[in-house]
């Protein structure tokens, strides 16, 4: 190939393309025949994405941009070190200005009027607490089918379940809310009564009737759950709109 030839293909988007000609590479026909395995779904795979790159120069006003990055070292390292030693130097700080208040130590041989667990478990002590969802069946006498302790440990094994089998159901590549209203709502109202079951945990701490909180307990997370739904299926149609405009004024369509 002379220096002229080699001129003509350049890579950085000036030339006639990032890619040969099409009479300067080899046919479909010929990969598949020298190539197998990997090697020939490799040769495949880069087939068609120089094809639909060159359909791509050809049909729309895509512009190549070029890609500028810093090293990582010293441009990046040098900016995590000052971020991080600021924001260690601020912990220092505040814990030396302002040290935590210790209270007297616990005793042992009383027991504390309110036990509760750590805040992040809340969640798990308000199941604890769903006695009353415990049926009475008429058949043993008016008796309750297990205790209410039982009924809550079942209680959380059947949300920890539901909420480990999620990701199985929902198997779609959408990545925004108002892509898959659905599941933003299931979502919504995960956390929504995560939050209304921790309450019904301190019920002894929430200026509210008990019987009050524990209808707003499953209340809330419903109703979250259909605004959620509502608002995100409303926004959904114009959300697919400009996505679909912009991606064909990337890639117009044949």
């Amino acid at each position: 190939m002379s220096d002229n030839d080699t001129d003509d293909v350049r890579t950085d988007g000036s030339g006639t393309g990032i890619v040969s000609p099409d009479d300067e590479t080899p046919a479909w026909s010929e990969r598949k025949e020298r190539t197998q395995g990997l090697s020939r779904l490799t040769y495949e795979y880069f087939e068609r994405a120089r094809r639909e790159d060159q359909d791509l120069r050809q049909q729309s006003d895509y512009v190549e941009r070029d890609v500028l990055a810093f090293p990582a070292w010293p441009h990046e390292m040098m900016r995590n070190i000052a971020l991080t030693s600021f924001f260690v130097g601020m912990i220092l700080f505040v814990s030396a200005t302002l040290p935590p208040e210790m209270p007297n130590p616990a005793n042992s041989s009383v027991t504390p009027a309110i036990i509760l667990p750590d805040w992040y478990l809340y969640w798990s002590f308000g199941l604890l607490k769903l006695g009353p969802l415990n049926p009475e069946l008429s058949i043993l006498g008016g008796s309750k089918l297990m205790a209410d302790r039982t009924y809550g440990v079942l209680a959380n094994v059947v949300v920890v379940g539901f909420v480990a089998i999620v990701p199985f159901l929902n198997k779609g590549s959408a990545r925004r809310p108002v892509e898959q209203p659905f599941w933003a709502a299931v979502g919504m109202s995960g956390v929504i009564f995560s939050l209304t079951i921790a309450a019904l945990s301190i019920k002894n701490l929430v200026p509210m009737d008990s019987h009050l909180l524990f209808d707003l307990t499953f209340l809330v997370p419903i109703v979250s759950a259909t605004i959620t739904y509502a608002v995100l299926k409303t926004m959904r149609e114009g959300y697919m709109f400009d996505l679909n405009r912009r991606y064909y004024r990337l890639r117009p369509p044949k």
